[in-house]
């Protein structure tokens, strides 16, 4: 009798026994461990991917930029006609002439103002790749208002000429447009159903 009455001590001392159901620890992750961890830091794959592809544009922009800088205090012909003898071109063909003929519109103020505007345009892609990284409202906003302002211009180039570039351009853009404003409308919506 005195091993039952003890055994009903330590029982009642470490709490009722718990039985396992069909779920056990698969509903709710305890506080503190790394499932719980995981799904608040759950991150939105669309925005990241977005983000990079914004990061990526950002630094091709500033290696143009870098570019043309240093093309600063050169003869644009002489650089360019090196370049097509290096990439075995002829430099009378019609594709070299058409390029000489754009540089040479070109001088250093011009170089200084393609300099600063693709850097600037960089550092509003940087700040829209961060802003996304970090899931934040206004960059969503940002990127959308940015990528529907550009479209416009998209559409002229590519009735001008139809390049396999151009579309592919085009169509990421309205990609990431469409995403966006999706996303952003159902932020909405939750954020009114939840008020």
């Amino acid at each position: 009798m005195s091993t039952v009455r003890n055994d009903k001590i330590r029982q009642d001392r470490s709490g009722p026994e718990e039985v396992p159901t069909e779920n056990s620890g698969m509903d709710k992750a305890l506080p503190g461990t790394q499932d719980e961890t995981q799904s608040k830091k759950r991150k939105n794959r669309w925005l990241e991917l977005i983000a990079a592809y914004k990061l990526l544009q950002s630094l091709f922009l500033v290696a143009v930029g870098v570019g043309a800088l240093k093309l600063l205090h050169q003869d644009l012909d002489d650089v360019l006609t090196n370049l097509a003898l290096s990439l075995r071109m002829n430099p009378e063909g019609r594709m070299v002439s058409f390029l000489l003929d754009k540089a040479a519109l070109l001088d250093d103020h011009k170089l200084r103002q393609i300099s600063l505007f693709l850097f600037c345009y960089a550092a509003v892609g940087i700040l829209e790749g961060i802003g996304l990284l970090l899931e934040k409202v206004w960059a969503e906003y940002l990127t959308a208002i940015i990528t529907a302002s550009f479209l416009p211009l998209e559409i002229l180039e590519l009735t001008h000429k139809v390049t396999a570039f151009r579309v592919g351009l085009l169509v990421a853009n309205l990609a990431v447009l469409a995403y966006l404003v999706g996303h952003l409308v159902r932020r909405r919506l939750v954020r009114g159903v939840l008020a």
